[in-house]
């Protein structure tokens, strides 16, 4: 039998995700302990994945679909947590505990969120957490490698209490870093749980190709306020991965793009301050968030 009480609900925003959408469902369909509620947010789709949402809403009572109208465009950083955001304004269920925002793109086992609830109810710190992601390249396995502190934005858990203390969601690049960051300055403890696992089908970056999706991460990096040595550290560690030199100029191009054309940073310079602390803290040894 289940051993989670707590209600917990879910907010997916997708886009053109009509080959992978269906796997989702599925996936959730077939949990242990379902959601409270589940609101599926089209963002504005050219396929059918409208369709397929609305008919996976017709299916089953606790899952619903919001529509929003064709940017005509991907809007970096901000357009999917405005999406994400229609679907968190649009849930009816108020008392939840617990509130994920799941990708599109995702399948996993019928146990995942009992168990990752689970987590949550042992550990009274844990504001963040998820599972971890791995996809297929040439028919092997790729694990999405990251600091243990770090969850994925497309697997997140967040404790309500965590939620409300953290005041939701910075609304633009960075917001999957901005979050975790300023649960960790607040006491809160994020991790990943290296035990549940998520096959990733659209894997991380694919929609901007290698080189755009890395002078995107660069691009992030500046507006989430990373500290210049750790940037330039971050870079370093890439010179001996595949496409070696490449990727670590696409970071620093996007790094250096966004501090040139003066994009604007997180407004909170206390949370700025305490990240590239604990940055420099990782440098030269000292007690991090990074694990």
């Amino acid at each position: 039998m289940p051993s989670t009480t707590s209600c917990y609900v879910v907010i997916t925003p997708v886009r053109d995700e009509e080959s992978f959408l269906p796997l989702t469902i599925a996936s959730m369909t077939r949990q242990t302990v379902r959601p409270a509620e589940w609101v599926i947010v089209d963002d504005g789709s050219k396929d059918r994945t409208g369709e397929i949402a609305d008919q996976a809403g017709r299916e089953h009572s606790w899952i619903r679909v919001v529509h929003r109208t064709d940017r005509g465009y991907r809007r970096w950083g901000a357009g999917i947590i405005e999406a994400f955001y229609d679907g968190f304004n649009a849930l009816t269920c108020r008392n939840w505990d617990f509130m994920s925002k799941l990708d599109g793109d995702l399948s996993f086992e019928p146990e995942y969120f009992e168990q990752a609830i689970s987590k949550f109810e042992d550990d009274s710190c844990l504001g963040i957490g998820g599972g971890i992601l791995y996809h297929y390249e040439s028919m092997q396995m790729v694990w999405e490698k990251h600091p243990t502190f770090h969850v994925r934005g497309g697997t997140k858990i967040y404790r309500r209490a965590c939620w409300e203390s953290i005041g939701g969601l910075w609304v633009g690049p960075g917001s999957d870093t901005v979050d975790e960051v300023k649960a960790n300055m607040q006491g809160w403890t994020t991790r990943s749980f290296t035990d549940l696992h998520l096959q990733h089908h659209r894997f991380t970056g694919a929609s901007w190709g290698r080189w755009g999706g890395l002078v995107k991460d660069g691009k992030i990096d500046y507006v989430s306020g990373y500290h210049p040595l750790f940037l330039a550290a971050k870079a370093a560690v890439r010179l001996p991965r595949k496409p070696y030199f490449l990727s670590s100029l696409a970071l620093l191009y996007g790094y250096i793009t966004a501090y040139l054309q003066n994009t604007p940073r997180v407004n909170d310079p206390e949370l700025i301050r305490y990240l590239r602390r604990q940055q420099l803290a990782r440098l030269f040894g000292g007690e991090t968030i990074w694990k």
